[in-house]
This record gives C-alpha cells, structure tokens and sequence, in this order.
C-alpha cells in the first residue's frame, strides 16, 4: 500500500494527512512510478491553499523523479527500471502514482533522482521564460524578482551563461550573497530599498526591457515602473498574493507595455515541447552552466513543516521531500 499526502478541503499547512493510498495498474500509454524524490513549489501551495481550486480529496504537488516500476499497454518509450522524472502534473505528494508516460522525460546518467526532482519544474520554467515568453539576448539587463529562491537561483546562472546582466530582488543580505554567487549582477533588498528607483540607477535611467515577476501583489508597482518603454511585465507567480488587475490605459500610459501571465502547462502542452524544454535544461545543467543546489530535504511526512518554511521565506534554492 502507497502512503500518500491527501486534502480534504483547502487551508493552511494543518490540512495535510498522511493517508493510505490505492495505485491503480496503469492502462494503456500510463506507467507506475516508484517515486524517490518530489520537488517543492509555490504552485504546489497555491493548490493546497485554494488560490488554484481542486477537486477534493486532491494530492498536491507537480514534480518528482523516480523509477518505472509497471507499464501499461502500447507504453514503448520506457521499461521497467528506467529513471524519469515529470514537471508539471499534479498528484506528487505521494509513494507511488499512476501516470501518462507522454508526461514524463528519461533522466541522463549524470542527473541524479534528487536533482532531477529539484529542477524540474523550476528549470524548465526558467527555460521557457527566458527562451519563449522573452528571449533574451546576450548584452540585455534583466529583472528577476525572488532571486534567491529556486527558480531565481536557475535562472541566475542560465541568464549570466547568455550574457545577460541580471538585477535580482532579495529579502536579507544572506540571499544576496547567494544570488550573487549563483550569477546575479546585483542585488535590491526590498524590504529597504525603492526597487523601480534603483533599477533606473543601475540602467541610467533607461529601465529593463522584461520583468520576471513571481510574487505578485508587493512588487506590482515596482515591476511596472522598472520597465523601459514597450517592455514586457512577465507575471508567472503570487508568492505574495495574486497581482491586481491590470487596466489597459496603465499599460499605455507606463509607455505601451506589455503584460503577459504565462504558465508552464501552456508552454509544456505537448510532447515536443515536453522534450525540448527538458532537453534544453538538462544541457546547462550537464554543461556546469547551471548548478541545481538542494538547499532543504524534509521527509515526504513533514510536508507541512516544509510549506510552513516555504512561506515564511525560510527556504533558499531548490527543496525536495523524500517519499
């Protein structure tokens, strides 16, 4: 019997219960996954606290690697014993699951389970934020809210590999320091420095041709006015609460911006895009340009402690749970 974390109505961390949990034989193009690590996310908070509504029970989570363990008919991409991993699909929280084999990528020799389940969701965000929502081009600066965080400190190292100068936004001088480490040029603490002003400092005035905004509600404002004329506001998270909504006329009057709130089931819908986005990160990630550091492990039963922290901004980098 599988043990699974199971909602049964949304909430703070309290609502998760470690719970028996029934693996369904995997039909046809579905597989069985032994899972070995889970990665942990804002998206994954957003579900558990009913920002993204679910359909109750729900497990959480998007992202885990692991080993096949059972596949079903017509499946031929994979056997038993290959080691995958999958970003996003909902249900991770859990010991075993069930799963489409479209959605899950084989993982190269040289990637481990646990960095593979710390990456995936995060890098392949990375990967289509800066390739495809705005590509950015080596000599372009760039605003990167939350850079000490897990997909802050991916995209850090890929956007300083192109050649891009990276301004981040931290809370404390700790995550300064680790951005700084991790390829970020320099580094706005917001909880004492005017960001949209000290953008214009660091680009002389200009601003930034993209914002990469994951917090939402605080840095609206400041988002909007670091952008440079007919720049894009790239909104792809609420770690602080949704963002507001955005009158057309603001975006004309800030100087004919655009705003976008791209997400990655939309830039990952089908298996092409699946495979070159996975493929693209597993590159930079093979190559040393980007380093997938795991800064907290918790076991998959203390799931609640590792919310707790995630939202209290305890947590840097990447973070995994062990089933």
């Amino acid at each position: 019997m599988s043990k699974a974390v199971v909602i049964h109505e949304p909430g703070g961390p309290e609502v998760f219960r470690v719970e028996d949990h029934d693996v369904s034989e995997p039909g046809a193009g579905e597989i069985v996954l032994r899972q070995t690590a889970v990665g942990l996310n804002f998206l994954d908070v957003y579900q558990r606290s009913g920002l993204y509504p679910l359909q109750m029970p729900a497990i959480v989570g998007n992202e885990a690697a692991g080993v096949v363990e059972q596949v079903g008919e017509g499946v031929q991409t994979v056997q038993p014993g290959d080691r995958v991993a999958y970003a996003p699909s909902i249900g991770a929280y859990a010991q075993f699951r069930t799963i489409a084999v479209d959605r899950v990528v084989q993982l190269p020799d040289s990637i481990d389970d646990n960095q593979a389940a710390a990456m995936m969701l995060k890098g392949t965000t990375v990967e289509y934020l800066i390739r495809r929502t705005y590509a950015v081009k080596a000599g372009e600066t760039v605003l990167f809210h939350a850079a000490a965080g897990g997909v802050g400190l991916i995209a850090c190292q890929w956007l300083n590999h192109l050649g891009v100068t990276v301004i981040g936004t931290v809370g404390s001088e700790e995550k300064a320091a680790l951005a700084k480490a991790h390829g970020c040029h320099h580094t706005i603490n917001y909880r004492d420095e005017d960001i949209a002003a000290r953008v214009r400092e660091l680009t002389d005035g200009k601003g930034v041709p993209v914002v990469y905004d994951s917090v939402g509600k605080d840095t609206f404002d400041a988002s909007i006015d670091s952008l440079q004329p007919r720049g894009m506001f790239v909104n792809f998270g609420n770690a602080s609460g949704p963002a507001p909504a955005v009158p057309p006329g603001l975006l004309a009057q800030k100087g004919s911006l655009y705003f976008t709130r791209p997400s990655l089931q939309a830039y990952t819908a089908t298996r092409e895009e699946l495979e070159a986005s996975s493929a693209a990160l597993f590159e930079v990630v093979q190559s040393g340009a980007v380093k997938i550091e795991i800064k907290q492990t918790y076991p998959l039963a203390e799931v609640a402690q590792a919310h707790t922290d995630l939202e209290a901004r305890k947590t840097t980098g990447s973070t995994i749970l062990i089933p």
